[in-house]
């Protein structure tokens, strides 16, 4: 049987095999290592601006309303509170007519009318022994808001001056607007003119006890206004403004402290004064009884100072 020749490989052919193997390896490697070497150079992705802290403050808008610094506006000191009371608990007492009297001073004991009490005899009156009466002259509507005349008040001012009696008149307000007021105060002014009326001039405010009065909205800065306005026109007259309420009212519906320009006229229906502050008239009963007055009749005490 017959058998191949053998073969040999060259030297040369390893060398070369093994120098190309190297190349090919070194070829790789360089390959691999280029990116790197071109991040190095500044070549390929751009580059990043560097992150530095700011110095500054961040300019975005705050989500609240920056605030204010505070301010303090100037304001006027609060009025002193009016002249304290002089009387208290157990310086009146009724005597045998029923009249209230003052046992620490000077006083006059008086009544207050309108249409209300009727035809009056007022000798009748006098001989019981009133010294004063006040006599309401007009009122101002409590829904039209018109002015008009007290029907009684022409004879209850004739018949209480007749009988020698002193005379204060009153007029009962409506007003909502110191302008209303002084419109009430010239009315009056009108009315009493030819009449010798020597007791004081009265602002009487109340509020009605009906369903929604144009009043009813009124509050204290208005109806001390309006007090004020009333009284000033009546002071200019010649006459003495007084100023009527009871004790609700001065204490939440009008500003005394800011009336005390002019005397107070108190409604406090008790024998007791426990009211604080002074008064020049205190009316101490819606139902007193006077020969001559065939209704009930407000009775009251004039305080002399």
């Amino acid at each position: 049987m017959e058998t191949a020749d053998k073969k040999y490989t060259r030297p040369e052919t390893v060398l070369f095999i093994i120098a190309l193997v190297a190349g090919i390896l070194l070829t790789v490697m360089i390959m691999l290592c280029l990116p790197e070497i071109a991040a190095d150079m500044g070549f390929g992705e751009e580059p990043v601006a560097p992150v530095t802290e700011s110095t500054t403050e961040a300019t975005t808008e705050p989500t609240t309303e920056p605030t204010e610094p505070e301010t303090t506006e100037e304001t006027e000191p609060p009025l002193p509170p009016p002249e304290a009371n002089p009387y208290g608990v157990n310086d009146f007492q009724y005597d045998n007519k029923n009249f209230l009297t003052c046992l620490s001073g000077e006083y006059m004991t008086g009544i207050d009318v309108s249409r209300y009490q009727f035809d009056i005899d007022w000798a009748q009156v006098a001989g019981a022994g009133v010294e004063f009466a006040m006599i309401r002259v007009g009122y101002r509507g409590y829904e039209t808001g018109a002015l008009a005349e007290d029907p009684n008040a022409k004879a209850n001012l004739q018949g209480a001056l007749d009988a020698g009696i002193r005379v204060g008149v009153y007029f009962f307000s409506q007003a909502i607007s110191p302008e209303e007021a002084e419109e009430e105060a010239r009315f009056l002014l009108e009315y009493i003119k030819d009449y010798d009326v020597t007791m004081p001039v009265v602002f009487d405010w109340e509020l009605p006890g009906v369903e929604n009065p144009r009043t009813l909205e009124v509050d204290a800065r208005t109806l001390t206004d309006c007090a004020l306005a009333f009284c000033r026109v009546i002071e200019e007259a010649g006459y003495q403004p007084m100023v009527y309420f009871n004790s609700h009212q001065a204490r939440d519906d009008i500003y005394i402290a800011e009336l005390t320009d002019y005397p107070f006229w108190l409604a406090l229906y008790t024998p007791r004064m426990r009211f604080p502050y002074k008064v020049q008239m205190w009316q101490y009963t819606d139902s007193g009884t006077i020969p001559g007055i065939e209704a009930s009749v407000d009775l009251n005490i004039w305080l002399e100072d």
